[in-house]
Order: structure tokens, then C-alpha cells, then sequence
């Protein structure tokens, strides 16, 4: 016969509870905490480690700039190549094709590169242009900072390798930390109260408001940081936020209303990019979204449905041409001093370490002879990254 106990279950099914006890948090004012709701619903990884460590990996970039421009080149040979330097080389690679701004064929249309050398050293790519006549024609002039848009990788017949293609990630930390809020209860309160387990009682449920609020402010703003408690004299891992992890930013001025022009250019930065989901959620002060909401008559042609629901948050939706935004007001950023700014986070990319689930501890404090009250101790070890940083994006209002 086989007795299921919490401690085997905590021991071989753990999310069995830890998602009843999430289950039961979410329900809890969900509104004033968007983004600690949305971590109990993104993606999930236990961690061992107080500092955790993550890669972030962010694509090639499909194209570069030319750092110094060049005069109109005569090709007179087959051997004959052009010779550019570029502000990231490490956007290209041997056998690309490219095309360059500005460049054309004499029939206009943009002229094709083949991409025969690099000298990484010196930021400098060797090419052979396309010619109607192969040993003969000219190559226009290459203006500075002239966009290099790179295109398919171009391969002989007996090639069976390419040059290679290496992306590093970059490796960073996060610490996790130690959330905790304590609620006492009476003797004679608890003896009147014949619930059995951890129950969700008034005063409960204030101090897990409280505890979420205070961890959405972290996860937010926090400071990455290792301290030493003077008094107490123990070590204190501080959680970094992830306002600061985000690698992308659009600027907005508040010297006008906000328009339409200014609007789609601030969706353009937001969504367009090779590493981008198409929808996205902004987590705005009230000062943006008053912006948003009063601006001109052509808003309602970017919206299709004025409410959705996810993760058990009420969103406005904002569809566009280059995506869809799920918009919600933040109290966090309105109490941080960022009111008429904003944080754009793709979901997709939004990972949660673990290292204790939310939990509740019962302290009888009357048996150890410190107060006649017993206590329940909420505690969570966590902390929130951002991989693909350039995915996620920070909306800056300026004077």
C-alpha cells in the first residue's frame, strides 16, 4: 500500500503544489504587479545556485554601415575587386553576397557584390562586383556611412564548406533573491480558526500584496549586488532588474503631443529586427499611456480590440502593421519617477530562476518561548532575465 505524503510529493512532483500555491498568488490583485504575474506564467528553471548565469544571444546583423567612402572604381580584369572598410565586420563573411546603398547597375538596379576577402584586423572587405561584362565595367561610387545590406551565401560547385558562422553568447549573472514577508497570528485567533493547511486569510493575503509589490520593484529596478549585513553580519544577494537588461531603446519627446509619425517609429523600433517576436507587451507609467490614449484620431486605425485578456491581466491591444502590442499601466514605473516612460518585454524571451518556490512556513513561537502568537513565513528565492536582449526595449521620454 502506498501512502502519497506532501514530502514525497514536494520531493518527486514539486510542481505539484508549488502550482497551487502560484495558482492561488495570481489571483491576488494581479493589476498592481503585471510583470511578477506574467514570471509565474513565463518560463521556468530551477537553479541550486544564489547566482545564477545565462547566456544572451543576440543574431548577426543583416547589415552594416561603410566607415570611409570611395570614389568610383574602374574594373578592367576578371581579378580585379573593390576593397571597403566597414564598421562591423563581423556582420560579413567569406562567399556573402551584398548589396550597398546608393550603388547601382546603369539600368538602376542595385549592383551585387561577391564577398572574396576580410581583413577583420583592419575592418576591411574585399569584393567582386556583378558586371553585365564580366573582366569589364565600373563600380559607382561607395558614399560613407552607406548602408552594406547582406545578402545569400553564394557557393561553387565543389564547395562542401563556407566560411564559418560564429556567434558567442555573451555570458552574464543575475543573483536571486531571498523575498520574505512574516504574519503573526494570536493563539486565541488561531484556536478559533479550524481551517486545516495554509489558508489565505485577510492578513495573508495583505502581506503577500505587500511581498509582491516589493518584488515587482526589484525585479524592475533592482541593482545586481553581493552585500554584508553589518548587524546580522550575513551576506545579502541582491536581484538586478531587468529595466537595465533590456539592449534597446526609443526616444520620445515631451515638448509635443505624441502623433502618429512619432508613434510608428517608436513601433518600428520596437518590433522590427531579426531576433523579435510580433507580440509584445509594454509596461507604461501613466504619463505614456495618457500620450498614447489622447493622441489623434489615427490611434484607432492601430487598434483592433480595445481589451484582451492574458495571464489573467487586463491589456489594451494595439495591433499594427508591425505587430501587437499589449499595453498596461504599471504603478512601479509611475512611483520609480518613470511615469512618462515605458518597458517593452517579449515574453517569449523572459526566463524565471527558481531557487525555492513561493512557500509557507508555520513558526510556533509560543513553544519557543518568544511571543505568544504563531507566525506564517512567506519566502520566495528568484530572479528575472532577459535573454535576446535586443528583443526587449526601454521607451525614454526627453525634454
Amino acid at each position: 500500500m502506498e501512502i502519497i505524503s506532501a514530502p514525497l510529493t514536494l520531493q518527486n512532483a514539486s510542481s505539484l503544489i508549488r502550482n497551487e500555491v502560484d495558482q492561488r498568488i495570481i489571483k491576488l490583485r494581479p493589476m498592481s504587479t503585471p510583470l511578477d504575474q506574467i514570471s509565474r506564467h513565463a518560463q521556468t528553471r530551477p537553479t541550486n545556485s544564489m547566482t545564477v548565469d545565462y547566456y544572451a544571444v543576440n543574431m548577426r546583423n543583416f547589415s552594416t554601415e561603410v566607415e570611409v567612402g570611395k570614389t568610383a572604381t574602374a574594373i578592367t580584369s576578371i581579378s580585379d575587386v573593390v576593397t571597403i572598410k566597414v564598421k562591423d565586420i563581423n556582420a560579413l563573411e567569406l562567399s556573402e553576397t551584398l548589396i550597398i546603398e546608393g550603388v547601382n547597375t546603369p539600368d538602376g538596379r542595385p549592383m551585387l557584390f561577391y564577398v572574396c576577402g576580410i581583413d577583420r584586423s583592419k575592418r576591411e572587405v574585399t569584393m567582386r562586383p556583378l558586371l553585365d561584362n564580366p573582366k569589364s565595367g565600373n563600380v559607382p561610387a561607395i558614399t560613407t556611412k552607406a548602408k552594406v545590406q547582406r545578402m545569400g551565401r553564394a557557393a561553387g560547385e565543389l564547395d562542401v564548406q563556407t566560411g564559418t558562422y560564429e556567434v558567442l553568447p555573451e555570458k552574464k549573472s543575475n543573483n536571486c533573491q531571498i523575498f520574505k514577508a512574516q504574519v503573526e497570528q494570536s493563539v486565541l485567533a488561531s484556536k478559533s480558526n479550524k481551517e486545516v493547511g495554509w489558508t489565505f486569510s485577510d492578513q495573508e493575503e495583505v502581506a503577500v500584496y505587500d511581498m509582491r509589490l516589493g518584488m515587482e520593484r526589484s525585479f524592475l529596478f533592482g541593482t545586481q549586488g553581493l552585500l554584508l549585513d553589518p548587524v546580522r553580519n550575513v551576506e545579502i544577494h541582491l536581484t538586478g532588474g531587468i529595466w537595465y537588461q533590456a539592449g534597446n531603446e526609443v526616444n520620445y519627446s515631451l515638448a509635443s503631443p505624441l502623433n502618429w509619425v512619432e508613434w510608428s517609429r517608436m513601433l518600428r523600433a520596437i518590433f522590427t529586427g531579426h531576433d523579435s517576436s510580433s507580440r509584445k507587451v509594454l509596461f507604461a507609467g501613466s504619463g505614456l499611456i495618457e500620450r498614447i490614449q489622447t493622441m489623434k484620431d489615427e490611434n484607432r486605425l492601430l487598434t483592433a480590440n480595445e481589451r484582451k485578456t492574458i495571464w489573467g491581466l487586463d491589456f489594451s491591444e494595439i495591433v499594427s502593421k508591425f505587430g501587437t502590442l499589449y499595453v498596461i499601466h504599471s504603478e512601479v514605473l509611475d512611483s520609480a519617477g518613470h511615469s512618462n516612460d515605458g518597458l517593452v518585454v517579449d515574453p517569449e524571451f523572459l526566463t524565471k530562476y527558481v531557487h525555492t518556490p513561493f512557500k509557507a512556513d508555520t513558526l510556533d513561537l509560543r513553544t519557543s518561548g518568544q511571543r505568544n502568537t504563531q507566525a506564517v513565513v512567506l519566502t520566495e528565492i528568484a530572479c528575472l532575465v532577459l535573454r535576446h536582449p535586443q528583443a526587449h526595449c526601454r521607451i525614454i521620454a526627453t525634454v
